[in-house]
């Protein structure tokens, strides 16, 4: 429901292209299916995997994702981030289980739980700053099985978004915080577990290869379909294929690919209302318009780095879980 088949499809429709007219261009490239985007552990298996060992190190990577505007449209990053760093945590509070009769002899986990989620998403409405556009959410809750039986532990999973690794590193600590406060404030017989599940970088595209692109894009389909396309609380882990061990870092030129069909981004136009974002059960890429954008987004761009011959360029197209 984020549109990893049309990724998919239009990186194999661009190497389809860039295969049929090997001898216009030289140098190597090199497709990637960027596997479990979505879990956040995808990019970071495939370099600790030795990506780079086997297939050599890219001068530069290539990536699109689809983006609920207008189909037919790319949209490249302005200079600032064009997507947040994140953390996905899994707590436990521990209580101590028991009769719904006799709610004084137990502690009541699912109770710490409730108050915790409440105070949980004040820390970004009264401890970060508006401009650091953090995100917290709380997406899973699971505690008891039966309504007259007090259960004896509560998990939360968590979700932190920040374009600073300083704001995240806040954030996590006033997780841990609110958990410990709502446990010991609730007489816990054990504190609170917290444990990091999965991460992701600030996604900042090269600011030289994106001006470079965004002219060849233009070129390509004309200036009304090449936009700009705000920072977004959305997250990546693509970033873990961009940082070498030595410091160093690979050029990332990455877009947004335009998914809306013509006729809901008018009527949404219409009625004032946003149109179908990615993972809504009504998000319906318009395939005829996006596709051959994406296709030639990515056959511009790679054409254009290996038209001067380097030696590899990683194309990384976002697939079911997931790939840019």
């Amino acid at each position: 429901a984020c549109g990893h088949d049309l990724h998919a499809a239009a990186a194999l429709g661009a190497a389809a292209r860039l295969a049929a007219t090997r001898a216009e261009w030289r140098g190597r490239l090199l497709v990637l299916g960027q596997s479990a985007e979505e879990t956040l552990t995808g990019a970071r298996a495939l370099a600790d995997d030795g990506l780079y060992d086997r297939f050599g190190r890219p001068d530069a990577i290539l990536a699109q994702h689809a983006a609920p505007l207008p189909a037919g449209t790319v949209a490249h990053a302005t200079g600032s981030p064009l997507m947040a760093g994140s953390r996905t945590l899994d707590a436990v509070l521990h209580g101590r289980g028991g009769h719904a009769a006799t709610p004084h002899l137990a502690a009541d986990p699912l109770l710490m739980a409730a108050s915790a989620v409440l105070r949980l998403h004040t820390l970004t409405a009264r401890e970060s700053a508006p401009a650091e556009g953090a995100v917290l959410t709380v997406g899973t809750l699971h505690a008891g099985t039966r309504a007259n039986v007090i259960p004896d532990r509560a998990t939360l999973s968590l979700s932190l978004r920040a374009f600073t690794e300083p704001a995240l590193d806040r954030l996590h600590e006033a997780v841990r915080r609110v958990l410990a406060a709502e446990s010991e404030a609730a007489a816990a017989p054990r504190p609170p577990e917290l444990a990091l599940t999965a991460a992701s970088p600030v996604l900042t595209p090269d600011p030289a290869l994106t001006a470079a692109l965004r002219t060849v894009h233009t070129a390509h389909l004309g200036p009304g379909r090449v936009l700009a396309a705000a920072p977004s609380p959305a997250t990546e882990d693509l970033p873990h294929l961009t940082a070498l061990p030595d410091g160093t870092r690979i050029p990332l030129a990455y877009w947004m690919l335009g998914t809306t069909p013509a006729a809901t981004w008018r009527a949404a136009a219409a009625e004032g209302r946003t149109v179908p974002a990615n993972h809504a059960p009504d998000f319906a890429p318009d395939l005829r318009q996006a596709l051959p954008t994406g296709i030639t987004a990515l056959t511009a761009a790679a054409r254009h780095l290996l038209a001067a011959g380097p030696p590899i360029v990683g194309a990384v197209p976002h697939r079911s879980e997931p790939a840019p």
